[in-house]
């Protein structure tokens, strides 16, 4: 049975196979979010079922495929739909794909998610570049022996989203015209949403924001010493006092309203890399 360090290392081979280029940053695209890929330059698309190691997909709207090629002059790989707890997959499978970005080069890492707005001064369709964030997941993709070659025991996560990064996506936001804020993300292990009770608890332990995912991504791009930077596109209100039930559709429809001006900040983010 492979360990996690030779699983990555298989997964890279096969994908070295269709596209051999080192990238300069990951993509994960969220739910809605998927066509960000249509301003990739694309060399290679690959199924997740046929990587090895790699979960597949099964999340509304997410087609569950790595497209690599390139972006704003870049090489890029990119998670056409992520992987979530709540499809029954362990962390350490759900991060596996951010490890092989790690050990194919990538030096970067671009996340994007739909969430639910708790801060009562965003609005559907805001999007809030992600400052901080607290896991309530229940549980941890780096619990279990460490693997030095991976990454430390302990890393540190005072910075977990790159302050400099930030900076520049909030002025190529003012500089666009795109109402962006910048908040801290909660995540829980879902599938179902909030109840009213919970929704005033994630607010008052200083949560903006709520969702479903990219914690686990972070926490294992932070242990491979990865930059990152995170976009979260608001995709419905959970004020606990004006709650109204959410809409699946609904959610994806605000996702890919907003996806022209999430594409314009990262590649915003991604030109100034050069």
């Amino acid at each position: 049975m492979l360990d996690l360090f030779d699983k990555i290392q298989e997964s890279v081979e096969y994908i070295k196979k269709q596209w051999p280029e080192t990238p300069h940053a990951g993509i994960i695209l969220g739910t809605g979010l998927g066509p960000l890929v249509e301003k990739i330059d694309v060399a290679a698309s690959i199924d997740y079922g046929d990587i090895p190691n790699f979960p597949k997909s099964t999340a509304l709207s997410h087609k569950g495929r790595l497209v690599c090629g390139t972006l704003e002059g870049l090489p890029v790989v990119a998670m056409e739909g992520r992987i979530h707890m709540y499809e029954g997959y362990p962390l350490k499978d759900i991060t596996l794909p951010i490890r092989v970005m790690k050990a194919m080069g990538a030096d970067l890492l671009v996340c994007s998610n739909a969430v639910g707005g708790l801060n009562p001064y965003y609005q559907k369709g805001d999007i809030m570049l992600i400052e901080d964030q607290i896991n309530l997941m229940g549980d941890n993709p780096l619990i279990g022996v460490n693997d030095d070659r991976l990454g430390p025991r302990f890393p540190d996560m005072c910075e977990p989203y790159c302050h400099k990064l930030i900076d520049r996506a909030l002025r190529i936001a003012r500089a666009q015209d795109i109402v962006a804020h910048k908040g801290v993300l909660v995540a829980v292990a879902g599938p179902n949403l909030e109840t009213r009770a919970e929704y005033r608890f994630l607010r008052m332990i200083g949560s903006d924001v709520v969702g479903m995912s990219t914690i686990p991504e972070v926490i294992v791009a932070v242990h491979s010493s990865m930059r990152v930077v995170g976009f979260s596109v608001v995709t419905d209100m959970c004020l606990a006092d004006a709650l109204e039930p959410a809409d699946a559709h609904e959610i994806v429809k605000v996702a890919n309203e907003a996806e022209p001006k999430l594409t314009k900040l990262v590649m915003g983010v991604l030109s100034e890399e050069k």
